[in-house]
This record gives C-alpha cells, sequence and structure tokens, in this order.
C-alpha cells in the first residue's frame, strides 16, 4: 500500500512541475499563440437511426503553443486534430 501512495504521490508532483514548466515556458517566450479555422456542424436525429448534419459556418479560434491549456486558450496540438465541432440534439 505504501508503494501506489508513493506512485501516486509522485506523479502528482511529476504533473505539478510539468504544468509549471509549462506555464513559465510560455510566459517567457512571450505567451506564443497561433489560429486555426474550426467548422462547426449541427446533427439532428432522424427516423431509423440515422441522422442529419448541417454546416453552421467556421470560426477562427486562438490556441497557444504549450502543452497544457495557457492563458484561457486551448493548446494548438489538441485543437489541430479537432477541427470539426459536432453539436448533437
Amino acid at each position: 500500500m505504501r508503494w501506489v501512495r508513493l506512485s501516486f504521490l509522485a506523479l502528482a508532483g511529476l504533473l505539478v512541475f510539468t504544468f509549471g514548466a509549462d506555464w513559465l515556458l510560455f510566459k517567457m517566450e512571450g505567451s506564443p499563440t497561433s489560429k486555426f479555422t474550426v467548422s462547426h456542424f449541427v446533427s439532428a436525429p432522424l427516423k431509423n437511426n440515422k441522422e442529419e448534419i448541417d454546416y453552421t459556418g467556421s470560426e477562427e479560434v486562438p490556441c497557444s503553443i504549450t502543452l497544457f491549456p495557457q492563458g484561457g486558450m486551448t493548446p494548438c496540438w489538441w485543437l489541430r486534430e479537432h477541427l470539426n465541432e459536432v453539436t448533437r440534439y
């Protein structure tokens, strides 16, 4: 049981250290940001387990060039993989 506690504390400490280092680099480099165009879609259910997907537009979304969310922005590595946003009703 002691090893589980020590492992958990070590993992939590590593996470806090990594987040702090990421924030420090973000501030030292002058808050580097980028932008991606995100497309928005609405999905509406139809009969027979089908769905209708409608395009509702797109927008430029700012992102931070960091490992974790910094400055109230999503990290660019995550946003780059999620360029289509679907809202389901």
